[in-house]
């Protein structure tokens, strides 16, 4: 599969302060892969310096397996990595006139995007008049002018309310389905589990986790449990070889993380022939922001 762009030992700093610590990933063509982490974790940064607007301190990247120059393969990729900025005087038709000429695109792919964002009855509609979801779509269309490789946005749906959120990630998944590669940073575990195929997670400017979204949430789930004497069930989960983490909330709930599939009625007779009575039994699945939350509590 081809690669889209290969980061290598990326650091950047800003005085003391190391905003992005030897990161390294690699992006192939035809996936949509998000960068999470909380705000100040690198993410915005890690973007600016692939698309050559802040410089790295050390580290290398290159895009398209460094068939090109950086400049000339920036013509292949779209972004958004800031607000909107248009001309709010003009209609949409208009202002993405004025982006395909400072691209030197042609005009007759405006109708074409402004349909796959579903702003093609408002084509002759100010900007000013636009909402803030439509204003995001905007942006989207114009990025996708220069029929891109890779499409770039930086924290698509911030802001936006719920039905602005849904029409951008419906229409980042339709974009994908077409083969553009996309690369996407969010704070929002939910955006990045609901559309996105790979995740690079960092915290403080370091990559936790690098990989598939499925591969990452493909545990063997947990059990939350209570019971007549949870001392001596800790002490069996503890001796058990099936059992990872586990942990006791404020409210005696123990949560046993599974190493190895069990089922809840196996694992129900194995403490009873163990002369533990349960109080409680569920069998969860780890969700994406239970793993986020396991991976940033141990770093």
């Amino acid at each position: 599969m081809e690669t889209i762009l290969k980061i290598e030992n990326l650091t950047k700093k800003f005085g003391s302060l190391t905003a992005v610590n030897n990161l390294s990933f690699t992006i192939k063509k035809g996936n949509v892969y998000g960068i999470l982490g909380p705000n100040g974790s690198g993410k915005s940064t890690t973007l600016g310096i692939v698309l050559n607007v802040v410089n790295k301190t050390e580290g290398q990247f290159q895009w398209f397996d460094g068939t090109m120059t950086t400049h000339e393969a920036l013509k292949h990729v779209g972004a958004i990595i800031e607000r909107p900025n248009f001309y709010p005087y003009m209609t949409a038709v208009q202002n993405l006139k004025l982006v395909c000429k400072i691209k030197g695109v042609d005009i007759s792919k405006i109708e074409e995007k402004l349909e796959i964002v579903g702003l093609l009855e408002r084509k002759h509609s100010k900007f000013s008049t636009f909402s803030l979801g439509m204003k995001q779509r905007l942006a989207i269309a114009s990025a996708l002018l220069n029929d891109p490789q890779i499409l770039i946005l930086d924290e698509p749906t911030n802001g936006l309310d719920p039905q602005g959120i849904h029409q951008i990630r419906e229409i980042i998944k339709q974009i994908a389905a077409k083969g553009t590669t996309i690369l996407l940073a969010s704070h929002l575990l939910d955006e990045v589990e609901k559309v996105c195929s790979h995740v690079v997670v960092l915290r403080k400017g370091v990559k936790l986790y690098s990989g598939r979204v499925d591969a990452m949430i493909s545990t063997h789930g947990f059990f939350e449990v209570t019971s007549n004497n949870n001392s001596k069930l800790i002490e069996l989960l503890e001796n058990h070889n099936a059992f990872g983490t586990i942990k006791v909330n404020d409210n005696q709930m123990i949560t046993a993380h599974l190493n190895e599939p069990m089922l809840s009625e196996d694992f129900n007779k194995f403490m009873f022939d163990n002369q533990i009575i349960l109080t409680h039994l569920v069998q969860r699945k780890e969700s994406l922001e239970e793993q986020f939350l396991q991976l940033t509590d141990h770093n």
